[in-house]
């Protein structure tokens, strides 16, 4: 094992968050890999409907299939590699597939964030400009935002990526199921003052940077709704719901986890830490594509279509 005070170059980092549970790993095998299937099964079902369905051509379905392939994106940066963790009796990972995650599953993070805000301004349009919405978001004008989000997302972090890789490691033990940018950032024993402005500023500016035109959008939303008809407000309530639930849910699972590598969480029991740091890579894969799937009469209609048509 590597010195935690000692200035090494580092080929490998040691996940120190797993449990020793026996036996139990086979059924924590078992049922992080269902999760998997699930996840990969319903996000690619609900993309393919949309592909392959001309009517679903529309901007608000072209942001569902971005967030739906995000999904499968984040998920098979975490999913295969917990697997192989779960069966391992050594929790290690190499530094370069430690760095590969932690590129994954943070441009995952801040694809969600400008995905939700892109898709509230897009229902913002919808619900207060119908008359104009058709001329204001185009198929081609979301599929240009689309791949903005994309392209930031992964410019933005290629710039951590390349401010962390020239750090000098005094250690290799990682207090996590899975690679963590800042816990890797503390294991430096060079300056890190460069790399902890950046990630204060990367936070801002994938959190709190769109929470403004979300908050304006629904903010005038609101407003519409109770100015508007009842035919107005279940268009927005059956529009809106699943979007507000999927970001309160991603901000929370986000928010622990930035508390979790940030700051001392000894206090907090194990299992819960455990928990609290999949909550957002686990239930928003799982459950993105149950709410607008359920949620968007659309959407729901072929899809129950296309599952009578298997059935016969």
């Amino acid at each position: 094992m590597m010195s935690n005070s000692t200035s090494l170059t580092v080929s490998y980092f040691i996940l120190g968050a797993y449990l020793n549970i026996g036996y139990l790993r086979y059924l924590c095998f078992m049922i992080t890999a269902m999760l998997y299937i699930v996840i990969v099964v319903a996000n690619t079902s609900l993309i393919v409907v949309i592909c392959v369905n001309r009517s679903l051509h529309e901007p608000m379905y072209l942001f569902l299939c971005s967030l739906f392939v995000n999904e499968l994106y984040g998920s098979t940066g975490l999913f295969p590699f917990l697997l192989l963790q779960i069966l391992s009796d050594i929790h290690t990972v190499s530094a370069p597939l430690c760095f590969l995650q932690i590129f994954c599953l943070y441009t995952y993070a801040n694809i969600q964030f400008c995905n939700l805000t892109v898709m509230s301004y897009d229902r913002y349009l919808a619900i207060c400009y119908p008359l104009q919405y058709n001329t204001r978001m185009t198929s081609n004008k979301a599929v240009i935002l689309i791949i903005l989000v994309w392209l930031y997302s992964f410019v933005k972090f290629l710039i951590t990526l390349s401010l962390n890789i020239r750090l000098t490691l005094c250690g290799n033990i990682i207090n996590g199921l899975y690679c963590n940018n800042h816990l890797v950032v503390k294991l430096a024993c060079s300056d890190t003052q460069v790399n902890n402005m950046y990630g204060l500023f990367s936070i801002v500016f994938s959190i709190l940077v769109p929470l403004f035109p979300i908050l304006f959008s629904y903010m005038r939303i609101l407003r519409v709704c109770f100015s508007g008809s009842k035919q107005t407000r279940q268009k927005a309530l059956s529009t809106c719901t699943p979007h507000l639930v999927s970001l309160l849910n991603f901000s929370f699972g986000c928010s622990f986890e930035i508390l979790q590598s940030r700051f001392d969480m000894s206090g907090v029991p194990s299992v819960l830490r455990i928990i609290l740091s999949l909550y957002f890579l686990i239930i928003q894969p799982l459950m993105n594509p149950v709410m607008y799937g359920l949620q968007m009469s659309k959407l729901r209609n072929i899809c129950k279509h296309v599952l009578r048509y298997k059935l016969k």
